[in-house]
């Protein structure tokens, strides 16, 4: 039952609240694609109550109808300063579609997990409608579908290569990564009177500007150029060469700014701020949240997304994984900002007094749970780094690599009255607690926090992220050998047996990603099966903006080598590599035997579903008078 609170506690989402408050006019106007949940789990609670805090009239039209006469849109008319729009927590395309492009049955941002309230390319067509309506009102675009398609990209649901989101969207100015930092400088300036065409100059926005124009004046920045929009067109392989130097300067302390033709326009990305301090992260998340969806949506059903997070506290943002696959480090960073003890522990306070709360927390971590308060040991050395990987191919001799810092807090939180659990929900980085791949261990922390989590911390099952055990395809996803994984798991059995726990470890898996072949499958899946292990953490490879693996796939080389590596694209080839990972499943038998044979490679069969063809499962035995009497039909045409 939802704790009863003044409709003022949450921000406006209808006329009649921004009444209740007393307001003449909104100040800024936020669309997005996610129902509203005032949670630091959600965006745009986040930049709601940031924008609030530095003493905006800030309302929010969550999941606004784009198909009728656009009252959604007009609801609060128009605001002092901007429209802020953002297609929610997730691409539109990877919330709508399967890795096969089939259109997905839910939304866990939706109350009731019910589809079909955001439409494609959200971002593009939210502005679009706000350009045609109020087109002398800025719109602003941020969130992780604008951010990751500031430049040429990719799209894997129309197969084709798009230019910078501003261009199509219309929209006057782009915010990247995550927007805490720039969102209070422009407000600032905004407060003293400055215009929003002047917002130009502060860093991690993008912008689009007659090429005849002169970049705005800054000599703290040097500029690198990319090619153009139309030469990426014509070339695949300059369209890898750009995400180099795009993936390269968002991995940089002290970056460049980059710019970009696209016909007779140029864009313009100017370079990101620093890692967020303990002092900034703190300011976000210490918010008066209210940590509850919207009252509006209570007779809608549950929102899935938030019923999932709800009890869950986020320590750190960031990662220095840098896998080819993900947009995380691309989003939030490389490096890792840390909130302070003080702030989660406040936050911890917050989730006891959930009027549903049971004394459970269901996670306590962050993009990789272990990340918490990793650092370089000196400065420096970072400042003049550009690695796009802290881990990868080894993991670095500066990276202070201590869990004492998570480990601590973990005890601190585990003593709470009012806390009977709190898990450790979120995917771990193994790799950085096994020896042989990480010496960076001189205390033995290592152990003191594994132990830990598996004793205290595990709700039954252990997620981790091998991800493949092929080494040549878990080089091209950045991530360790999995002879390192074998090594994690005997540790984690030895600890467990040591305490006579039976709690399952549950590895993710990835098909289809570029570098992989069916036998790295069949590899794959007799491995496993060695291992004990029947999976079920599995996904089929999606392109999405941003990625190395998916500047590999549609450009058939590696961004940084240039060399060309096999990718599998037919939709039937990427389902028959996912069947690899049923091998248990008789109806995917027929298939991993002629698929291996073909490849002369009946050994691997064998191992995986025995040397005697099984009956699909689909088909029932055939009787035994009728195999008699086909077997005694054979003998007689012989």
């Amino acid at each position: 039952m939802q704790e009863q609170r003044p409709i003022t506690d949450w921000l406006p989402l209808t006329m009649k609240e921004v009444q209740n408050r007393g307001w003449n006019e909104i100040d800024v106007v936020l669309i997005s694609g996610d129902a509203y949940v005032d949670h630091p789990a959600f965006g745009t609670a986040v930049i709601g109550r940031i924008i609030e805090d530095e003493g905006f009239k800030v309302a929010i039209v969550a999941q606004p109808n784009w198909k009728d006469d656009l009252r959604d849109f007009k609801k609060f008319g128009r605001p002092k300063y901007f429209f802020g729009v953002t297609a929610g927590c997730m691409d539109s395309m990877v919330n709508h579609y399967t890795a096969n492009k089939r259109l997905r049955s839910t939304d866990a941002y939706t109350p009731g997990g019910e589809a079909g309230f955001r439409p494609d390319y959200a971002t593009i067509v939210y502005s679009k409608i706000l350009k045609d309506l109020y087109p002398d009102v800025p719109v602003l675009i941020g969130g992780i579908e604008a951010s990751l398609r500031r430049v040429t990209h990719y799209d894997y649901w129309q197969d084709k290569l798009f230019p910078s989101i501003l261009e199509d969207s219309k929209a006057d100015l782009l915010v990247y990564g995550m927007g805490d930092q720039p969102l209070r400088d422009m407000l600032k300036l905004l407060k003293k009177g400055v215009p929003f065409s002047n917002l130009e100059t502060i860093k991690q926005v993008a912008f689009l500007q007659d090429k005849s124009e002169e970049l705005p004046k800054n000599k703290n920045w040097e500029s690198v150029a990319l090619s153009s929009h139309e030469e990426c067109l014509k070339d695949k392989i300059k369209y890898a060469a750009n995400f180099k130097i795009v993936e390269v300067e968002s991995n940089k302390l002290d970056a460049r700014r980059i710019t970009q033709d696209i016909g007779n326009k140029r864009l313009v990305i100017n370079p990101p701020y620093k890692t967020m301090t303990e002092k900034e992260i703190d300011k976000s998340f210490d918010l008066p949240y209210t940590r509850l969806p919207h009252p509006k949506y209570n007779k809608r059903g549950a929102i899935p997304a938030y019923d999932m997070i709800k009890f869950s506290i986020n320590m750190h943002r960031g990662c220095f994984g840098g896998c080819s696959f993900c947009t995380i480090s691309a989003h939030q960073g490389k490096f890792i900002a840390s909130r302070s003890e003080k702030s989660i522990l406040a936050e911890v306070d917050e989730v006891v007094a959930h009027p549903e709360f049971k004394g459970y927390i269901s996670d306590l971590g962050g993009p990789s749970a272990n990340m918490y308060r990793m650092k370089g040991k000196v400065q420096e050395i970072c400042d003049r780094c550009s690695s796009p990987s802290c881990i990868h191919p080894v993991i670095c001799s500066n990276l202070d690599t201590s869990h004492k810092p998570m480990t601590e807090l973990y005890r601190k939180v585990d003593k709470h009255p009012g806390v009977k659990k709190a898990f450790v929900g979120s995917g771990i980085r193994y790799d950085l607690l096994v020896d042989d791949f990480n010496q960076n261990n001189e205390d033995n922390n290592h152990e003191e926090y594994i132990e830990q989590v598996i004793t205290r911390h595990v709700s039954g099952r252990l997620k981790v992220a091998p991800e493949h055990t092929s080494d040549a395809t878990l080089k091209v996803m950045r991530k360790p050998s999995f002879k390192y994984f074998h090594k994690f798991k005997e540790k984690y059995d030895q600890i467990s047996e040591k305490h006579g726990l039976k709690q399952q470890l549950i590895p993710y898996f990835i098909s289809s990603h570029p570098g992989c072949e069916n036998e790295d499958m069949a590899n794959l899946a007799v491995e496993t099966k060695d291992m004990g292990f029947q999976l079920e953490q599995v996904q089929d490879f999606t392109p999405t903006p941003m990625t190395v693996a998916t500047v590999i796939y549609y450009s058939g080389v590696h961004p940084y080598t240039l060399k060309p590596y096999k990718t599998v694209k037919d939709k039937e080839e990427k389902l028959n590599q996912r069947r690899f990972f049923f091998w248990y499943k008789r109806e995917n038998h027929s298939y991993i035997r002629e698929s291996l044979r073909k490849a002369n490679r009946l050994d691997l069969a064998d191992k995986l579903i025995g040397s005697k063809p099984q009956q699909n499962s689909s088909e029932k035995p055939m009787p035994k008078w009728l195999e008699e009497r086909r077997s005694r039909s054979g003998k007689k045409k012989r």
